[in-house]
């Protein structure tokens, strides 16, 4: 029996074995194996036609749809590398990100084209534009070849670039504590290894049906599809409002796993749940940060017969441990254990390995860790690091992801999430760089200093606040400064409060605001 190791054959595969089986659900439309095979095939043809070379990036700024899907998948089965962006993400930062990675090719929809339009001029190695079937006409945007979704997959086939399994498949974006967003570089190994080890703890099988709630520019959201593909199963797109839509969703679909950030899981326990999903809801699954504890109680006393898994990643390595549900019980606050496949150190500063219950720092090992950030030496050398006292004759270093996360492990090997070693916020399941978003209220001009900085918070794990001073010579309209972030970011960036203050703000050693003192006088004055 064939095996994949490229990430196209997840589709491949399970198309061979069984064609008319149901892989997406997206409404009231639903795609088969061997039709999403087909489309995938005819993806890459287009790709081809228009001459992309192996390893240039294809941009995909879509919701969640099938063409999303079928992008994604058929980018890296011409021999591209796809990119998604976040749905939610304005222009400017979608432009950004395509600046960054030098993207050739943009998928999107002709609603999002026009929004784009103004930033896709600036984007100078951009070259094609593909629009999804509309009524709307094609816009003309200088130097870009404007072609819809149908023309490209009516190309003549073509062979795709010859790649293996340790080239580049995907950019992943997340926020980084310098401001801008890093790609994280992961290869077909990365992505297809990580989706066999979640599949088989998980036991995912070809009668499963999974709930793709997360976005799909997300390690996580992505996950569900790899999984899902790998063993042959249903996964359900879904574009939510409101929580109780996931609810009506999983009733609806009859989803047997559902995997899921701490806000929603949040959200969603305190909502009435029909008794009959969990006769078939098999599994949820937590990722993206810890679940309270009383959350986790709530959503277990509406699913007695679901199974839960509390688990840990970083888009560095894609997924790190999980905790088998039968230990939940003993061991509620904890990360669990390494995935399959995997092995996590807990570390001291000087690469010694900790005693069991010293906070050290997470470091992951094996076929999950990623490439580096793209383009971004510095940052890579950073996160992605020798491990020390490996074998002295070994003259290749073995490179493991360096988390910077603090945890502890236990006299039985379970690990304990501590603390986060730099100062990102986690709101909402995103990590969003505090940098980021003053760089954006600087931006409006409304404000003369500010800084932003993360405060728990019962629903959103970390709410956003910032302190701001006025400009010079005026007063600072805290409303308008308001509308103007939800204008520019968002939602989850959109600060929860903002505190108007007389410049200037204390400063480090280094020159440069003072965020801890400013973050601990906050908590002290509101605690």
């Amino acid at each position: 029996m064939r095996d994949s190791y490229l990430l196209p054959q997840l589709i491949t595969l399970s198309a061979e074995r069984a064609p008319e089986a149901v892989a997406l659900t997206y409404g009231k439309l639903s795609l088969s194996y061997g039709d999403l095979q087909a489309a995938v095939t005819a993806f890459a043809n287009g790709l081809m036609a228009l001459g992309l070379a192996r390893g240039e990036r294809v941009g995909i700024y879509l919701e969640k749809r099938f063409e999303t899907v079928i992008s994604s998948f058929g980018a890296p089965a011409a021999g591209g590398v796809f990119v998604p962006l976040n749905p939610l993400l304005k222009p400017e930062q979608v432009g950004y990100i395509l600046r960054d990675c030098n993207v050739r090719v943009l998928v999107t929809s002709p609603e999002r084209a026009a929004l784009l339009q103004p930033v896709l001029t600036q984007c100078h190695d951009l070259r094609h534009l593909v629009v999804l079937d509309g009524s709307q006409p094609l816009p003309e945007i200088g130097g870009l070849n404007m072609l819809r979704w149908s023309e490209l997959l009516a190309a003549p086939a073509r062979a795709g670039h010859r790649v293996i399994d340790t080239d580049m498949v995907a950019i992943l974006y997340t926020s980084g504590s310098t401001g801008k967003p890093k790609g994280v570089v992961l290869s077909h190994r990365n992505m297809v290894a990580g989706a066999k080890s979640v599949a088989s703890y998980l036991e995912n099988h070809a009668g499963d049906t999974l709930l793709a709630a997360l976005p799909l520019s997300f390690d996580a959201g992505f996950s569900q599809l790899t999984t899902a593909f790998h063993a042959g199963a249903r996964v359900v797109l879904l574009n939510y409002l409101l929580p109780r839509d996931v609810i009506k969703a999983l009733e609806k679909e009859k989803v047997t796993g559902l995997t899921a950030v701490p806000p929603l899981y949040i959200q969603l326990s305190q909502l009435d749940w029909p008794a009959t999903i969990t006769e078939h809801l098999r599994y949820f699954a937590n990722t993206g940060g810890r679940m309270p504890r009383e959350t986790l109680a709530a959503l277990r006393a509406r699913l007695p017969k679901t199974k839960p898994f509390l688990m840990y990643g970083l888009t560095e390595a894609f997924r790190s441990t999980y905790l088998p549900p039968e230990e939940v019980d003993r061991r509620p606050d904890s990360i669990g254990k390494a995935i399959p496949n995997a092995e996590i150190l807990v570390l001291r500063e000087d690469g010694t390995p900790c005693a069991p219950n010293e906070p050290g720092e997470l470091v992951h090992r094996g076929a999950l860790v990623g490439m580096g950030y793209w383009n971004d030496p510095e940052k890579t050398a950073e996160r992605y690091k020798p491990l020390p006292g490996r074998e002295a004759g070994l003259v290749i270093p073995e490179l493991a992801v360096f988390s910077g996360d603090t945890v502890k492990m236990d006299e039985q090997g379970f690990l304990y999430f501590v603390g986060r070693r730099d100062e990102m916020i986690k709101t909402s399941g995103y990590r969003v760089s505090p940098t980021e978003v003053e760089e954006i209220l600087y931006a409006t001009k409304l404000v003369g200093e500010c800084v932003a900085f993360g405060v728990e918070h019962p629903a959103l794990g970390q709410a956003i606040q910032v302190i701001a001073t006025p400009p010079a010579g005026g007063a600072l309209d805290v409303e308008m400064l308001l509308a103007e972030c939800r204008a520019r970011m968002p939602a989850y960036m959109v600060p929860a409060g903002i505190d108007v203050r007389p410049g200037p703000l204390p400063r480090n050693p280094n020159g440069k605001i003072d965020r801890k003192t400013l973050s601990t006088e906050w908590s002290e004055r509101h605690g």
